[in-house]
């Protein structure tokens, strides 16, 4: 062993060096800072552009099971009716469908996470809601279809007419995640739009693509796939007859923003061959709720009165207000007491 003396431990201005640095506190101490940080629940939240569900739900439930994604949207699903079925491997889908030819919405949950839903908004053939409650936070899951670029100007206004409305409507302290499909490009850069959207869109801006900012302006929204640079393979939806571009988005409010950890194109996974699967990591920080003092139900301890007056008074407006048996089963308890 090597002696080592008082000079050795000391630096250059004759401070005491630091050996082996403890972390201060216990495990108690640790335990308290952890649960002052509260508890964190990572889900994986997706859209999806499906063609049609016809044929393809178990193809779906295993793509979303090997991805470990949690929460998807699904857009012309090209089903008619108002349901929710389950679509196999421990997934549950919520649809709504005027026309089993065209358009179609729903959203597709882990068979835990089917549990926990509030409510369910069928707005349209192309939009829809739902509301889930995970671990006292409440989050709202939207699910939209924008008209493609030849329809008319009035189909492209009543759905964006209906989607602000469903976004109006939630309440500014729950969580929003919108999984669209806008058939719009927002474009690569984003000078004078930087509050709303990052740099790495793709190519050029159409009109489509400027209602998705303007939408997002309106709304304090961020259109979270633009935020994360990626490979443009990794950040291209759409791919037809040579064409790449990027019309499905998720977007968040803004001030949710930091609870998204990445958000890319899932590469040789989708059920169409044109669309591909987007998918972004969420971490929701929660903690248990505690009942305020307001909430608790106040409660009258009247068998505590003491002074004869008091409870002689108390009989007589016992009486008035009540009266008949069960005054009498009252005012006995009270003597008895």
């Amino acid at each position: 062993m090597t002696a080592i003396g008082t000079g050795d431990l000391q630096g250059a201005g004759g401070n005491w060096a630091t050996v082996g640095r403890r972390s201060r506190g216990g495990r108690r101490v640790h335990r308290q800072r952890e649960k002052r940080k509260g508890k964190s629940v990572g889900l994986r939240i997706g859209t999806l552009n499906v063609g049609t569900m016809t044929g393809k739900g178990r193809e779906l439930a295993d793509i979303l099971k090997r991805r470990e994604v949690d929460i998807l949207c699904v857009q012309e699903t090209r089903w008619k009716g108002s349901k929710a079925c389950s679509i196999g491997a421990g997934f549950k889908l919520f649809y709504n469908g005027v026309d089993s030819k065209r358009n179609g919405v729903g959203v597709v949950l882990k068979e835990k996470l089917g549990r926990n839903v509030l409510e369910v908004k069928r707005v349209s053939d192309r939009v829809m809601s739902l509301k889930l409650e995970i671990e006292w936070v409440m989050l709202n899951v939207v699910s939209g279809y924008a008209p493609q670029v030849g329809c008319e100007l009035e189909e492209k206004e009543r759905f964006w007419s209906e989607l602000d409305e469903v976004i109006e409507n939630i309440p500014t302290w729950e969580k929003v995640v919108i999984g669209p499909d806008f058939n719009g490009h927002v474009s690569e850069g984003n000078t004078g739009d930087e509050e709303v959207m990052g740099k790495f869109g793709v190519k050029e801006r159409n009109l489509e693509g400027q209602m998705v900012l303007d939408f997002a302006k309106r709304m304090d929204m961020a259109v979270v796939n633009t935020y994360f640079q990626k490979r443009e393979e990794h950040r291209v939806t759409y791919k037809s007859g040579g064409r790449s571009t990027q019309v499905d988005y998720i977007l968040c409010r803004r001030g949710n923003l930091k609870e998204i950890s990445d958000c890319k194109v899932v590469v040789g996974e989708s059920v169409d061959r044109q669309h591909r699967i987007v998918v972004c990591g969420m971490t929701l920080m929660v903690c248990k709720k505690k009942r305020s003092k307001i909430e608790m139900e106040k409660k009258t301890k009247w068998w505590k009165l003491k002074k004869e007056e008091c409870c002689e008074d108390f009989r007589q407006k016992l009486r008035q207000a009540l009266g008949g048996q069960v005054c009498c089963q009252m005012t006995g308890k009270l003597q008895q007491k």
